[in-house]
């Protein structure tokens, strides 16, 4: 404080009291100790969650390449399936069809040995009528492509296009060069047909 008396100066200072400091080298050697340890308690800590995650993610890798290989097992497994049940497939057709083989062989033996035409021709349309009802059975149907029914391009293929004789018949079917079949419900193959312009 500074105070002035009678015209003289008198300055005085009072020393204002500070708190006492204190200094880092008078705290205990225990604080040091405690953060050490603080210090090595957390590293073991992140290093047991480090190994923790480690482990976690060597788990996942080997689901994963589990689940990698019995998906590639299972695909080539119904890959060989599909192929074994075609195969089978094939083979219960053919199976089928042999009768029709033996019907066909007989007829050509008889043909060879008899010279009774209308027999030989009813004989060979039974055989045909085997085959086509054959046929059927397993799904396939003939395209109706009758000379004047309408030509429809979902169904028939038109090779030639030739003048109508008649106005009716233009954009019909005049004449069928190959007949068409559908197994299903789906075209397997295509009438080929002669459309009338």
């Amino acid at each position: 404080m500074i105070s002035q008396d009678n015209g003289q100066e008198n300055n005085y200072i009072e020393e204002e009291k500070l708190p006492e400091t204190v200094e880092m080298n008078d705290c205990p050697d225990e604080v040091d100790e405690l953060s050490d340890e603080e210090e090595s308690s957390e590293t073991d800590s992140l290093a047991d969650q480090l190994e923790i995650e480690k482990q976690k993610s060597q788990e996942l890798k080997d689901t994963h390449l589990r689940l990698m290989a019995e998906f590639d097992n299972y695909r080539k497994r119904t890959l060989r399936e599909k192929s074994e049940m075609l195969k089978s497939a094939g083979e219960n057709i053919l199976t089928a069809l042999l009768p029709v083989v033996d019907d066909f062989e007989r007829a050509l033996t008889v043909i060879q040995n008899s010279d009774d035409i209308d027999a030989n021709r009813k004989g060979v349309e039974l055989i045909y009528e085997k085959l086509q009802s054959f046929l059927a059975t397993q799904g396939l149907k003939v395209i109706d492509t009758a000379a004047g029914t309408d030509f429809d391009t979902a169904f028939s293929e038109a090779v030639t296009a030739i003048p109508a004789k008649d106005k009716s018949l233009k954009g019909k079917i005049v004449d069928c060069i190959q007949k068409g079949y559908m197994l299903n419900d789906r075209v397997i193959r295509f009438a080929k047909v002669v459309v009338g312009e």
